[in-house]
């Protein structure tokens, strides 16, 4: 295993979405891997400081997260007490997200300081705040991202033309992906209709495996565990994203924070980060038991665990990562631009990973780039 990432196993797929600067609307639709809820499922139990820990310069971190398998390293640290271990005495209070925009309020908010999210919340929240709201400051997670139809239906790519295809929203990571794989393929579809040479049909992720049944659409483009429901009703993957990405990376969930928190508590970013890399390492070391923690948490967060034909092979294609893949991000908002969906942003300052190389540089592990964006 290389230095540069910790898989859950072999690495795959998800793309950076973005949408927002220009758009009022799809800053609010883009929500982190298509959900398109903004409530919050908060308040969850904060986690007890070990006794005699050692003593940061803030008595408890606020820190939030889906309850999604691309969300894995804190769904797997905070269960085996990892981030605690390196936080000490300072409490930990989770809050667990269903959508991206509902994360960045929280954050902007001062109800969380750190959080776990998708690359185009994080874009979203950056851009219309001026730059002065948050940082990323870590990478969590690459890949998770297929294309699965009806095997009925379209048996190539290119039968994917004259097709309903779903994706989780309006200018969603995946609804971009989506839309600029279809222009790569020489069709043309209206970006905000979804109407076209295929069909684009937004479709809520809860939903799809239901819409699938019924025969309403003939595939999507979709994130795990989505992906790997609708191969458990007959799909079949068509195309995994990750093929598409040099070296089969790219984010999917990056870890930011509050601008206010970093400067007054770096410390307590130091730990979180400190537990983050563990974390992925544990993960790396203990696949099978990470995944096991990961859908008990899930099973507690949202009431029911995932079957084993659906939580393996959605497992299998996420890889978690301690770099942030930044050059993708400025990717993905290139893809958003040439769909219409954005107006050219300007990221620069985006990133801050300053306290992660150290972490990393301690830890004798190799260290990651920015790509010209802090």
């Amino acid at each position: 295993m290389t230095a540069d990432r910790t898989a859950v196993s072999r690495p795959h797929r998800h793309r950076v979405l973005v949408a927002a600067a220009v758009l009022p609307l799809l800053a609010l639709a883009a929500c982190g891997y298509g959900s398109d809820s903004t409530s919050s499922k908060s308040g969850t139990a904060a986690s007890t400081a070990s006794a005699g820990g050692k003593k940061l310069s803030a008595s408890e971190v606020k820190i939030g997260y889906f309850a999604n398998l691309t969300h894995a390293t804190p769904l797997v640290g905070l269960k085996e007490g990892l981030f605690q271990k390196e936080l000490g005495s300072t409490k930990i209070k989770q809050s667990v997200f269903n959508a991206g925009p509902a994360e960045i309020e929280a954050l902007n908010a001062g109800s969380i300081d750190i959080g776990w999210i998708g690359p185009s919340p994080a874009i979203n929240g950056y851009v219309k705040s001026g730059g002065k709201s948050l940082k990323i400051i870590a990478g969590s997670a690459s890949g998770g991202v297929k294309l699965v139809v009806n095997p009925k239906t379209i048996k190539s790519l290119k039968d994917v033309k004259g097709k309903k295809i779903a994706t989780p929203q309006l200018g969603n990571t995946q609804d971009v992906a989506f839309l600029n794989w279809i222009a790569d393929q020489g069709w043309k579809v209206d970006a905000t209709t979804g109407k076209g040479d295929v069909s684009v049909v937004r479709t809520d992720n809860k939903v799809t495996p239901d819409a699938y049944k019924s025969g309403s659409i003939d595939g999507a483009w979709v994130p795990e565990p989505t992906a790997s429901k609708l191969v458990a009703e007959g799909a079949k993957v068509l195309l995994d994203e990750s093929t598409l990405w040099p070296n089969k990376k790219f984010v999917i969930t990056n870890v930011i924070v509050s601008q206010k928190f970093l400067t007054a508590h770096p410390d307590v970013v130091q730990a979180v980060l400190q537990g983050s890399v563990n974390t992925n390492a544990w993960i790396t070391a203990n696949p099978d038991k990470a995944k096991a923690d990961a859908n008990a948490e899930l099973a507690t967060l949202s009431g029911k665990a995932l079957p084993a034909d659906v939580i393996d092979p959605a497992w299998q294609s996420i890889t978690v990562t301690d770099d942030p893949l930044a050059a993708t991000l400025q990717t993905e908002a290139d893809h958003a631009v040439k769909a219409g969906l954005l107006t050219k942003p300007n990221l620069k300052g985006i990133y801050d990973l300053t306290i992660l190389n150290k972490v990393l540089k301690a830890d004798g592990k190799a260290q990651f780039s920015d790509a010209g964006l802090s």
